[in-house]
């Protein structure tokens, strides 16, 4: 056999790198702020609460959820390491579009509870009516009182 033939098997001892740190830092920084999210979660449907506590609790859980997604895409994705004017290009349209989802559930919301008084027949179409006060062939409806 040919001695060249044969693949040797070429191993390098590596030390961890500095961003290994960095990553075990966040880590742990993120479970952190995860066990915490899951102790709010979990303490809303344990104890009976009056609703404008529960409201705090969900807004505190979003801001936590928020910092998580900027701590992942700060040190995982390598955002944090950017130029500003990098970081600005893909934040401005993130914004901007987590705004029109905001503004679109809004108008949503807005347009579910106000149709009906929009509708000039709605009234007309849906009141119950007394048939026995109609007379035959009458096509004006009665409102029950």
């Amino acid at each position: 056999m040919n001695p060249h033939s044969e693949l040797q098997e070429v191993t390098f001892h590596h030390e961890p790198s500095e961003g290994t740190g960095r990553i075990w830092k966040t880590f742990w920084l993120l479970l952190i702020i995860t066990v915490i999210e899951l102790g709010l979660g979990l303490l809303m449907y344990a104890i009976a609460m009056p609703d404008w506590m529960i409201l705090f609790i969900k807004g505190v859980v979003v801001i936590l959820s928020l910092a998580k997604a900027f701590y992942i895409v700060s040190i995982f994705m390598h955002l944090g390491d950017e130029l500003r004017n990098m970081i600005m290009t893909i934040i401005v349209p993130l914004l901007l579009f987590i705004w029109f989802i905001g503004a679109f559930l809004y108008d949503g919301s807005v347009y579910k509870s106000r149709r009906n008084t929009y509708d000039p027949y709605f009234q007309e179409r849906t009141m119950k009516t007394d048939k026995a006060n109609i007379p035959a062939g009458d096509t004006t409806r009665k409102p029950l009182d």
